[in-house]
């Protein structure tokens, strides 16, 4: 496992902008105006849409060149390229509410990888509309929040949830199969700020008992996807997919089995990319720099 980046001392800037000549330059010379030393560098030059995208990992040797400085003098080189850019702190877990309904696998794996620095990222909260997690998250020491949903009560519910995300200062939720879906309101309020999990079967089987759907198909092959959340159900932009292969001995109850690993695994790399800062949204894609 890589060491912890220094704080106040690492900071990971990432940007996005028309492509021009001239911009790998102006952010290494910004860099070095500034004591910067290049630790992680990765960048991408979309040719069709004629957009340049670029992350940088660098730590500073001037005590002076703290985060607000940084975002300063970064200013002008920005609005020089017309860049969209954030610059962040490498060493700031980010803050993260977890929720859950009553499939523990992907909470239980986010934790057990928080709990060992797998994952920068602190956990405020666990929601869930069930009980059933409760112990767990008591084991770990996380406050949970027992919000129970109904048709009459959703809107409530959600003004809760955002409750909980405005006070404590909540950087990203993610749904850890969470099986509520989310009004368009609030999905909107927390664009590009929460993460969802879901099975990808080829072919795909949407509603009730999608693994007996697979068996009965006898798929070949299981799935997940994460992606950010958005008004259109499941359709949000894709952070990480995987598949498994399967064959015809598996039965459904070891279909399940094999998707909660590959879904388990799919969201950690989706919010262990993001709280590293390694996600751009662009349009209905993402640039994801591993």
């Amino acid at each position: 496992m890589s060491p912890r980046p220094h704080p106040g001392r690492e900071f990971v800037l990432t940007l996005s902008c028309p492509d021009s000549a001239g911009l790998v330059h102006a952010v290494s010379g910004f860099l070095v105006r500034n004591s910067g030393n290049i630790l992680e560098s990765q960048q991408f030059d979309d040719r069709l849409g004629a957009r340049f995208f670029m992350r940088v990992h660098f730590d500073v040797s001037d005590p002076n060149a703290d985060l607000k400085t940084l975002r300063y003098r970064f200013g002008p080189v920005a609005e020089a390229y017309r860049i969209s850019w954030t610059l962040r702190d490498a060493s700031t877990p980010t803050r993260t509410l977890i929720m859950v309904s009553k499939f523990g696998h992907c909470l239980n794996d986010l934790l057990f990888r928080q709990r060992t620095g797998a994952l920068n990222i602190e956990i405020p909260a666990i929601v869930s509309n069930h009980r059933d997690f409760e112990g767990l998250a008591d084991t770990y020491g996380i406050p949970f929040h027992h919000i129970p949903v109904t048709r009459d009560t959703k809107a409530e519910a959600e003004a809760q949830l955002l409750d909980l995300v405005r006070d404590l200062n909540i950087d990203l939720v993610v749904l850890a199969r969470y099986m509520q879906i989310l009004s368009d309101d609030l999905c909107k309020q927390l664009e590009g700020h929460a993460i969802n999990i879901h099975h990808s079967f080829l072919p795909s089987f949407k509603g009730a008992r999608p693994y007996q759907q697979a068996y009965d198909r006898g798929v070949k092959l299981v799935g997940a996807t994460a992606h950010y959340v958005t008004p259109e159900l499941d359709e949000g932009q894709i952070i990480d997919q995987d598949v498994v292969r399967v064959d015809h001995s598996l039965d459904p109850d070891e279909l399940v089995t094999v998707g909660r690993d590959v879904e388990a695994q799919v969201l950690a790399h989706a919010v262990k990319w993001h709280s590293e800062n390694r996600v751009m949204v662009y349009g209905n894609r993402t640039v994801v720099f591993r």
